[in-house]
């Protein structure tokens, strides 16, 4: 049987885990691209370094969190002659509050960038994977998306909203040959956790992980590959939780 090469877009692609899984599918055979945020300066050097260890990558600027930015981004990368078969959309931050110190401004910047991101990046890509009667769109939420998280009431609710778009875009497309899952990891090895202080990590985050340590990029990489593989075709509308067993539902 002929392989078929796919070609996958990844959002926040040079993130620790974004990264992961860009070499996750690159090793799969897919050709892969990744966006990254306006005004980055290092991303020339992050390629050719990529590139050297064997892991050939292109790369757009785009603001996920802006519906005309992405659309700009999606006509750039139709213009260069590229079709997306496969849509990760990873692309987060964080600006963590309690509520009661919570501005607008970071409620609002977390809910666009998180979550109005998946509609700004899915829309301008799906109806041509529904067109060839083949796509993978894997969305990356959270485990505080599924449990709540202190102080994260901006990020969990964004989070926790990509489920509902998961399973409401899955039945639409389901008789196309198009999937659409979410993953949602636990507490990684990246730098968005690196974040938290060590002593919290070590006296409040790793004790309730029953695995007891943090999970790894290149684990949820494996996960989001096989997701976006020719047997995953029958997953579709799921919420997969790769957690260390921090919270079982």
């Amino acid at each position: 049987m002929m392989s078929i090469t796919r070609t996958a877009l990844i959002t926040g692609g040079l993130g620790c885990l974004g990264s992961a899984i860009a070499q996750a599918l690159h090793d799969a055979g897919n050709t892969v691209m990744l966006t990254h945020s306006l005004g980055r300066q290092d991303v020339k050097g992050w390629l050719e370094a990529q590139a050297k260890a064997g892991y050939h990558y292109t790369a757009y600027p785009v603001d996920v969190a802006d519906y005309d930015s992405c659309a700009a981004c999606a006509d750039r990368i139709h213009g260069d002659g590229h079709q997306v078969d496969i849509l990760i959309n990873n692309a987060g931050i964080t600006r963590d509050s309690t509520l009661r110190k919570l501005s607008r401004i970071d409620w609002d910047i977390v809910m666009r960038t998180n979550l109005d991101s998946v509609f700004n990046m899915t829309k301008p890509f799906c109806e041509a994977m529904v067109q060839r009667g083949w796509g993978r769109i894997v969305n990356i939420s959270s485990v505080n998306g599924s449990k709540g998280a202190f102080g994260q009431s901006n990020y969990s609710a964004a989070k926790s909203g990509i489920y509902g778009f998961t399973k409401s875009l899955a039945l639409e497309v389901a008789r196309k040959g198009v999937t659409v899952n979410t993953v949602s990891p636990g507490y990684l090895d990246s730098a968005m956790v690196a974040k938290v202080s060590k002593d919290v990590l070590e006296s409040q985050v790793i004790p309730q992980i029953p695995v007891g340590r943090l999970g790894k990029p290149s684990e949820i990489a494996a996960l989001v590959a096989f997701i976006c593989s020719e047997p995953a075709a029958f997953m579709t509308g799921a919420n997969i939780a790769m957690n260390g067993g921090q919270h079982m539902y």
